[in-house]
């Protein structure tokens, strides 16, 4: 009896171990499929290919795991050519091994946040470790920006991104074609000061869980359009000059806003045009006078 219980713990412990191998494998894998192959073509034929799980002994369940939790986020700015300065903002020194600069497609990481006058730099590609859940101030007064190309961002880990592009003056191009925002809770000044910018499609944004959305237009004066027809303000507190300095706006579709919760909504409007104050009156019965 002594040796069949010695036995079978071998046995259950060699079972043990070669699934903690396999499921080592079975991520190195997917890591390799998600940071080089083309993503989409790759992962439905595994997806749907038994056979090819089994080879590859894949399972890809891991693959969201993997990609929520641990993938890099990926950015690339372009910057104005004859304006110098800061291109992003990292709080804590220590963090500093968690951002990953390149220029101009370069392999060679660059170990400064700065643009210089010697510089010939394009395009700069930012890569944003797993280990910052935080993308406050990221872009704070980088007035050399000139775009902002989201590549990569299936993070879910992002909490903050309050005050993310705000005072990017030069900034008038930012693409959210891949953005995640699912878990932020505070989006307030996100783009306050954001002067030049002439347009801004928002409709990847999830804002299920922010609570703060205050100042987070404010001052962008040349904005003509804004559809923010998708958004969710159901948990959120504070709506105060969200709209504020907003003098190009001429249309704005909050239709699917949700007010219940709002307790500070001062001046949401103040400095907007006029004939956009009525609509937006028209459009939302009992709004409060101090929004406006």
């Amino acid at each position: 009896m002594d040796s069949y219980n010695t036995k079978t713990k071998k046995k259950l412990k060699k079972n043990k171990s070669k699934n903690k191998l396999h499921k080592i494998r079975s991520k190195y894998i997917l890591k390799i499929i998600f940071d080089h192959l083309p993503q989409k073509n790759y992962l439905g034929v595994i997806n749907y290919n038994k056979e090819t799980q089994k080879r590859l002994k894949v399972n890809i369940k891991d693959y969201k795991y993997y990609s929520e939790k641990f993938t890099p986020i990926e950015i690339e700015i372009k910057p104005v050519q004859d304006k110098f300065g800061k291109f992003i903002n990292i709080e804590n020194n220590s963090d500093e091994k968690f951002y990953h600069i390149y220029f101009n497609n370069s392999k060679e990481e660059i170990k400064r946040y700065c643009i210089n006058k010697e510089d010939k730099a394009k395009s700069i590609k930012i890569i944003i470790d797993y280990q910052v859940n935080s993308l406050y101030k990221l872009f704070f007064n980088c007035t050399c920006i000139k775009s902002i190309d989201f590549k990569k961002f299936y993070r879910i880990n992002i909490i903050n991104m309050s005050k993310m592009f705000s005072r990017c003056s030069s900034l008038n191009e930012i693409n959210f074609y891949k953005f995640n925002s699912i878990n932020v809770n505070d989006m307030s000044d996100m783009f306050s000061g954001c002067s030049s910018l002439l347009a801004i499609n928002l409709s990847k944004f999830n804002t299920k869980n922010v609570k703060n959305m205050g100042d987070m237009f404010y001052g962008c004066r040349t904005l003509e359009k804004l559809n923010l027809s998708n958004f969710n303000t159901d948990k959120v507190t504070k709506m105060n000059y969200m709209f504020y300095d907003c003098s190009s706006l001429k249309e704005l579709n909050i239709s699917n806003f949700n007010f219940k919760n709002v307790i500070n909504m001062n001046f949401m409007f103040s400095g907007c045009l006029d004939e956009l104050k009525i609509r937006i009156k028209a459009q939302i019965k009992n709004m409060e006078e101090e929004a406006f």
